[in-house]
């Protein structure tokens, strides 16, 4: 190990490198530095050398041409073992750099702004931040390369402790991360730019490159090993939590049912989901009356369960849930009053969730990957077509607009027992949609008449219908197209139930 005697830094992100670069200088490393990112440190009382004085040639071309020059190149790749290496930065005036503290241009954060030009995108490429990054990590057994402010404080406790030094491990870490860096910088740069001329919403190449936030006890099940990788702050993976025992595969798995199912509606919405699959969901005016509505659909299935909400989590709603055994809950805030009320149950985990929206959903198959874009379609009255003789009442069209959106997140085949906001009966992942009906039966609690029901996809034969008018149901919304279309309609007629038909289908496997 050699003392830290030179260190280059030029960084976008300047938090917390003025105190950096101040410890570093007191450690007797001289700091080289350029544009900003030099004015700030000397600003601060640190001494610090501009990398023009450095290289001798000044920073141009408004500052895209800073670092790519012989003397930090050299000063950085030069291995210290090699005597020739070491000749060669003598013969030339190349002093040795020890530290590089770079990162990156914003070109995520450019790349997500609504509207960017790509003429904004090609300015916020960085060139020579990756290079001095690569070029540091290869050549990591003499050169310590810091891409991220997260690791200023560890790096300051371990170089006191060694006498100004990094440990080799330390350097072979952060060499790592470093390439991490200009990997995901190079991925996100190339998928952005190939959506300018691409028509298609679906990638050339799929990029599933994530940062893992978390290994989990298990997978599914306990012999599997599991880990959820995402970004912080987006959606359920990266989602803040905010009490509650570590989070299972499985629990990650509901609560992301539930948050994207809660999602739908623009009423207050809870939304309660068992195995992938809402157990009971409602909207009403308040959260707490919303709650109470979707607990009624199933309460024994909801025992146990994982809720999914869509407005902050207030003390009403917090006693109303308390009440019972839940796992988990989605909700994008919590009510001072509601977290004092729900940490009292310390199993029960809580998730503070940002929105986030994916453009594609993405499955692993045996030997690859399927992609599709994400299912948005919405309901549109207007759009839907009545096939019976008998329209829809004004009730009735309420309780399928509802129970469409339902049936969206249920897995195929799909049937939702509805009354307006409330979900009455769930019939999930059958072989055959009559059974999925008869099930959507057996499971309600509430009364089924006067209840519509929405199916996922066509009805194929009569029997569907005709199972669920047995039980009370009174109006149908179903996407149509089967061959047997009209055997299906003149049912609903004979039997004076009410048919729309959506055009859209709602498949989830």
């Amino acid at each position: 190990m050699h003392k830290l005697q030179r260190v280059l830094i030029s960084v976008t992100d300047k938090t917390g490198i003025v105190e950096f670069a101040r410890e570093l200088s007191a450690m007797g490393a001289e700091i080289v530095s350029t544009g900003g990112t030099a004015r700030l440190i000397r600003e601060s009382g640190t001494p610090v050398k501009d990398v023009s004085e450095a290289t001798g040639f000044p920073e141009m071309l408004d500052g895209r041409l800073k670092t790519l020059h012989p003397k930090i190149a050299g000063g950085i790749l030069a291995m210290r073992s090699r005597e020739d290496h070491m000749r060669a930065l003598a013969e030339h005036g190349i002093v040795p750099i020890d530290m590089i503290v770079v990162n990156l241009y914003r070109f995520e954060e450019v790349a997500a702004r609504e509207g960017a030009r790509l003429e904004e995108l090609i300015e916020n490429i960085d060139i020579g931040g990756p290079t001095m990054i690569r070029a540091a990590a290869k050549n990591y057994q003499d050169v310590a390369v810091v891409v991220s402010p997260d690791d200023y404080a560890a790096i300051v406790e371990e170089l006191r402790a060694g006498g100004g030094a990094l440990s080799l491990e330390t350097r072979w870490r952060l060499a790592k991360k470093a390439f991490r860096t200009t990997a995901d910088y190079d991925a996100a740069i190339s998928a952005r730019l190939e959506r300018e001329d691409c028509a298609s919403p679906l990638p050339l190449d799929l990029n599933l490159r994530a940062a893992k936030l978390m290994d989990l006890r298990y997978g599914e099940n306990p012999h599997q090993a599991a880990a959820l990788y995402g970004a912080r702050g987006r959606g359920i993976a990266g989602a803040e939590q905010l009490h509650g025992k570590e989070l299972s595969y499985n629990n990650l798995v509901d609560l992301d049912a539930a948050w994207q199912l809660a999602g739908e509606f623009e009423r207050a919405a809870a939304v309660i989901v068992k195995h992938t699959n809402p157990c009971g969901c409602a909207e009403r005016d308040s959260l707490a009356e919303a709650y109470r509505k979707a607990f009624e659909c199933d309460p024994i299935s909801a025992y146990g369960g994982v809720i999914g909400l869509n407005r902050t989590l207030d003390e009403e709603s917090a006693r109303a849930i308390a009440k019972t055994f839940i796992e988990a809950i989605a909700a994008p805030d919590y009510a001072p009053e509601a977290l004092a009320i729900l940490r009292a149950k310390k199993n029960l985990r809580l998730m503070r969730v940002a929105a986030g929206h994916d453009r594609l959903v993405v499955k692993s198959i045996s030997g690859g990957y399927l992609a599709q874009t994400v299912d948005c379609a919405k309901l549109e009255r207007s759009a839907a077509v009545v096939k019976t003789h008998r329209v829809p009442s004004e009730d009735e069209w309420a309780a399928m607009e509802f129970a469409w959106k339902v049936a969206k997140h249920v897995k195929s085949n799909a049937i939702v027992y509805a009354s307006a906001g409330q979900a009455v009966g769930v019939g999930a992942g059958q072989m055959s949609r009559v059974d999925s009906v008869k099930i959507g039966a057996m499971k309600a609690v509430l009364p089924l008449t006067g209840t519509v029901v929405a199916s996922d996809a066509f009805f194929p034969f009569p029997d569907g219908v005709e199972e669920a008018v047995k039980h009370g149901a009174t109006a149908f919304i179903q996407p149509g197209g089967s061959v047997r279309d009209e055997e299906v309609i003149a049912a609903a007629d004979r039997l004076g139930v009410a048919m729309v038909f959506t055009g859209v289908r709602h498949f989830r496997h």
